[in-house]
């Protein structure tokens, strides 16, 4: 069988199609190279280029490819600009996911695995976030995404398809350089720049209510991302009654300013002391998965640990933004 990868060419989708392409399954990808880079994808990996909101192009190529599972990793997720642009946010991920479940029915593909993300749960008040928590998302962006998981459930069981929805928690490091983050809107990208700058690092707020006052996450691999949704395609390929929502993440918390002080040391710049600048709205103190459910239902964990993802997403930064001289 083949699977569809939408936004196969951007940082995670790369990794998915990496993964399932060594994994020895057939894989084409639509994007629309908004963010995307075909340089990403692997020899012989054929690309369509073009939006999930074009059903003619989607009808086309689920048949041209005979495709018989989608994994839906194409959205737009920037939360600021989800709040600013939220007509947008849901035309891109809920219409555009609408148009893409049409076709995906129309064509009879039977499995559809959905990238999800933690922003369904906003400000969770729990030490370990399980699916079963309460979702209460905070952003246009948090709210498509939880819109998405109702629309893929509901089109699963109209329509008979085995169906996954993969919340990632917060995603750093890379496979290799080549397929590094080249965005700047994460943590760790944020402080490589800051860096590279001459500036300190800056740290939100230092009065949490947390060990060291600054804020708590739970931060994946993109290659553990990547593996997990091998092991949730497979589970959809073997059980045609799939109808998962699991969470991808370590289970384990890490403080930003644990996290600044390992990108200090695994960059070298060790006398670059951090900045702490004013809280920003919306910043829960802790966000750290439960990662049972994962494990019980796919037998998946995380193989990496935060300095794997640090000292892969500091190669990928050097070289994409070589060495500045000072």
């Amino acid at each position: 069988m083949t699977w569809m990868i939408t936004g196969g060419a951007g940082f995670i989708g790369s990794h998915v199609v990496k993964a399932l392409t060594e994994g020895g399954e057939r894989v084409v990808v639509l994007d629309d190279l908004s963010t995307g880079d075909p340089a990403r994808l692997p020899a012989g990996v054929p690309l369509e280029r073009g939006s999930v909101l074009d059903r003619e192009l989607v009808d086309r190529v689920l048949r041209e490819h005979e495709v018989r599972g989608i994994v839906h990793v194409a959205a737009k997720k920037q939360v600021a600009e989800s709040v600013e642009r939220p007509l947008h946010y849901y035309r891109e991920n809920v219409t555009g996911l609408q148009t893409l479940l049409e076709a995906a029915a129309a064509a009879g593909v039977s499995r559809f695995l959905f990238s999800s993300s933690a922003a369904v749960y906003g400000m969770p008040d729990v030490d370990l976030v399980t699916e079963q928590t309460p979702c209460a998302p905070m952003s246009p962006y948090g709210e498509t995404k939880l819109a998405g998981e109702w629309l893929v459930a509901a089109a699963g069981r109209a329509h008979g398809m085995a169906t996954a929805s993969l919340r990632y928690f917060n995603v750093a490091g890379a496979a290799t350089a080549e397929l590094g983050d080249p965005g700047i809107f994460n943590l760790v990208p944020m402080v490589f720049e800051r860096l590279d700058q001459g500036r300190p690092p800056l740290v939100f707020g230092d009065d949490y209510p947390t060990p060291d006052g600054t804020c708590v996450r739970d931060y994946i691999h993109v290659e553990d991302i990547a593996s997990a949704h091998v092991a949730a395609a497979r589970r959809l390929v073997e059980d045609p009654a799939a109808a998962l929502v699991l969470n991808i993440g370590r289970g384990e918390g890490v403080s930003v300013a644990e996290m600044v002080e390992l990108i200090r040391e695994v960059s070298g710049r060790t006398d670059a002391e951090a900045e702490v600048a004013p809280r920003r709205a919306g910043d829960p103190a802790r966000v750290v998965a439960s990662a049972e459910l994962i494990r019980k239902e796919l037998g998946w964990s995380a193989r990496h640990d935060v300095r794997d993802m640090v000292a892969s997403a500091w190669e990928g930064w050097r070289l994409r933004h070589p060495a500045p001289e000072h």
